[in-house]
């Protein structure tokens, strides 16, 4: 979900493989495989148009098995960067392969856990985050006693790396959580999250890790970054704490390296961090928006009218937060949805057409306005 950490979860059940960060770490569902394709999984595998999806074209269904997540496109848009377990019991790591599918290959070290991966312009070289400083294995769960909850890792920091996973450089170095970096279309700018200055908030820096500004200050959670088209906006996801009981919950959490996810709303500023505005109130746990081309509207992960709040699905919604759509209706979970550089192959992570129940896979489609 991104917090995964925070960008791979959010999802109470396995279905819900992913929030955010980036995303968060998913809680475990069916036994996670190898992302590879076998003879007998034939991928990647094509799927008609949903008639209620009607912004979507036929499915390409790139992965079978386990949790896979958070797929971004390179910026010539060949390739896509995304996420995934690959035994049981194993942590995230960054894999890479071509956007009309194939074999994905280990770009991260193998290590540790790592989230939120990105090309970088050029694609000759690609940004992730992950824990492996701070020790070889993956790092603990938290358990559920305190409800339902996303970990920090303080041990996450952003690396970047040639495309194949070589000649590793360490971009941040200060104490606590720094992950869910993405780049800006004019490749001059990386917005991440990070606990540097004791909460969650949102920052910026250059292409090699200097002139880090905070865009964002108000107490509770601002992640899940992602820029315009132009570069000019930030679209991200929040929750401010409103009332003396509910903040002191965030801060107790999060003094224990927690996060409680169940309601987050889309909100977007400029990428100076100036004119933040609230996007939508849901009330729901939304997150992993992304801008469409033209820049006027954003489509998103939520559980928004579902009771239960296992059901994920997209929505799309204008800047000024009119014009609520729904965009899928697959059941389970959908989230993390990008557009490539063209403006029309669309790519996102859902639970259908799996061959286990509450696996995670990616798929790429053409976009229909």
């Amino acid at each position: 979900m991104a917090l995964q950490p925070f960008r791979t979860s959010l999802l109470i059940t396995a279905a819900a493989a992913v929030a955010g960060a980036c995303a968060a770490p998913p809680p475990p569902a069916a036994p996670a495989v190898s992302p590879t394709a076998t003879a007998a999984t034939a991928l990647p595998r094509s799927y008609p148009a949903d008639p209620r999806e009607r912004h979507l074209g036929e499915l390409q269904m790139l992965t079978d098995g386990g949790e896979n997540a958070e797929a971004y496109f390179s910026f010539d848009g060949s390739r896509l960067i995304f996420q995934a377990t690959t035994s049981p019991g194993s942590c995230d790591q960054i894999f890479a392969m071509p956007t009309a599918g194939g074999e994905p290959h280990l770009v991260s070290t193998g290590t540790g856990r790592t989230t939120c991966a990105y090309f970088l312009p050029g694609d000759k070289e690609i940004i992730y985050s992950s824990t492996h400083l701070g020790g070889t294995d993956c790092p603990p769960t938290p358990d559920h006693s305190r409800g339902y909850v996303w970990p920090i890792y303080s041990s996450y920091d952003i690396f970047r790396a040639n495309a194949d996973g070589s000649g590793l450089v360490r971009l941040t170095d200060s104490p606590g959580y720094d992950a869910e970096a993405t780049v800006s279309p004019r490749g001059d700018r990386i917005v991440f999250t990070s606990m540097r200055d004791g909460d969650l908030d949102i920052y910026s820096m250059n292409i090699d890790g200097t002139d880090v500004v905070r865009l964002t200050d108000e107490p509770g959670y601002d992640g899940g970054p992602f820029f315009s088209p132009d570069g000019r906006s930030i679209v991200y996801r929040a929750h401010h704490p409103t009332d003396s009981s509910a903040l002191e919950d965030y801060t107790s959490l999060l003094a224990d390296g927690l996060i409680r996810p169940s309601k987050l709303e889309i909100w977007v500023m400029d990428a100076d961090g100036r004119n933040k505005r609230q996007v939508t109130s849901l009330g729901a746990a939304s997150f992993a928006p992304f801008f469409l081309p033209a820049g006027n509207r954003i489509i998103f992960s939520s559980n928004h009218g579902d009771p239960s709040g296992r059901e994920f699905e997209l929505f799309l919604v204008g800047l000024d937060g009119s014009g609520l759509e729904q965009v899928t209706f697959s059941g389970g979970f959908d989230g993390f949805p990008m557009f490539a550089p063209d403006g029309k192959t669309f790519v996102f992570c859902s639970n259908r057409h799996n061959s286990k129940p509450g696996e995670t896979n990616i798929f790429v489609t053409t976009w229909r306005d």
